[in-house]
């Protein structure tokens, strides 16, 4: 065998690692926060990774999509968090099952997170995509609790609130320092929606 191809063969083998789609998403993320979001090409992001410009379309459709792949498990995840909530329970409280499962995904993520917050909130066109993310996300609470027999109206509102308790815990999780605390600012923040909206007298 020719040196050639034994240099090829090894190639080819640092090319194909396991966990493409973790390193192509870290890689992104790094290089937005150094360049910025529209200076950073999916090319460059490919080759931080050690991967091919191939590989990476065949994980994201853009650049973007490296942002916001992990909605849909943060959907899964919450709808089975509705779906196993005790039955009798009130719509806001079962939104609010599914958070202890959210939290133990996010207390890992919490550098990702705040990396990924800062890089979103620099750019609008990310913003917007952010918010239609979420409203997504509303509207797939709302089918679960209406498929727990919750009212449409009641349903879309316990939808809503929930996904406002998330963004304000969130916001608030990626100013700490403390990975642990997202399950505490849950709490914290349904408690303040409850507040607000049953004052006490």
């Amino acid at each position: 065998m020719s040196l050639g191809v034994i240099e090829l063969g090894l190639a080819l083998m640092t090319r194909w690692e396991p966990d493409a789609k973790g390193r192509l998403t870290k890689a992104a993320i790094e290089l937005f926060a150094e360049r910025g979001y529209d200076e950073t090409t999916v090319s460059e992001i490919a080759e931080r990774a050690g991967l091919t410009k191939r590989t990476f379309f065949r994980y994201f459709t853009d650049k973007r999509e490296v942002l916001f792949s992990g909605a849909e498990q943060l959907a899964e995840v919450w709808v089975a968090g509705v779906a196993g909530a005790p039955a009798g329970a009130e719509p806001l409280a079962i939104v609010a099952a599914g958070f202890e499962p959210l939290a133990e995904i996010f207390e890992e993520r919490l550098a990702f997170a705040r990396l990924r917050a800062q890089i979103i909130a620099a750019n609008p066109e990310l913003m917007e995509r952010e918010l239609i993310k979420l409203q997504g996300l509303a509207g797939e609470l709302k089918l679960a609790l209406v498929a727990r027999g919750v009212a449409l109206d009641a349903a879309l509102l316990a939808a809503q609130a929930g996904v406002t308790v998330f963004s304000v815990a969130f916001a608030r999780w990626v100013q700490q320092d403390d990975p642990e605390a997202f399950r505490r600012l849950l709490a914290v923040s349904l408690e303040e929606l409850r507040e607000v909206v049953t004052p006490s007298r």
